[in-house]
């Protein structure tokens, strides 16, 4: 079974990014992020791409078979839950959700974090319904 992993650092501190001609970090891209579950693109690294999702309330249970999935947590406490276990992971920790493991985001209050993926993946992965979105970018 692939391994999967936490990191968090102490006193963690986003630095602003430069997209396009525009330079500012994501706790003020993510304000442009309204609706929960609907992933916004705000940067292009190679064939990757950096999203930022408002969460909040039980996602679906699905799994992406080609590919990780890293969740990033910017505000809030966010709990990925798994078949065998649940990861909660608070301001400054990341999680990556090995390819092909069933998993379930959750967040009880509102969370806001960021994804790295490849470009194309589709936030319900292998799973569909009315929590599938359209990525756009911010």
């Amino acid at each position: 079974m692939p391994q999967s992993w936490v990191c968090g650092w102490p006193g963690f501190h986003l630095p602003r990014w430069s997209h396009g001609r525009r330079r500012r970090g994501p706790e003020r891209q993510v304000r442009e992020v309204s609706e929960h579950w609907s992933p916004k693109v705000v940067a292009r690294l190679n064939d990757y791409e950096v999203k930022l999702v408002r969460i909040e309330g039980e996602f679906v249970w699905h799994s992406h078979q080609d590919t990780d999935e890293l969740f990033l947590v910017l505000a809030g406490e966010l709990t990925i839950q798994l078949r065998d276990r649940s990861v909660t992971l608070g301001p400054g920790q990341l999680y990556v959700v090995p390819r092909g493991v069933e998993h379930c985001p959750r967040a009880d209050g509102e969370v806001k974090a960021m994804l790295l993926e490849p470009a194309g993946v589709i936030n319900t992965g292998d799973a569909s319904g009315d929590l599938t979105a359209t990525v756009t970018e911010v």
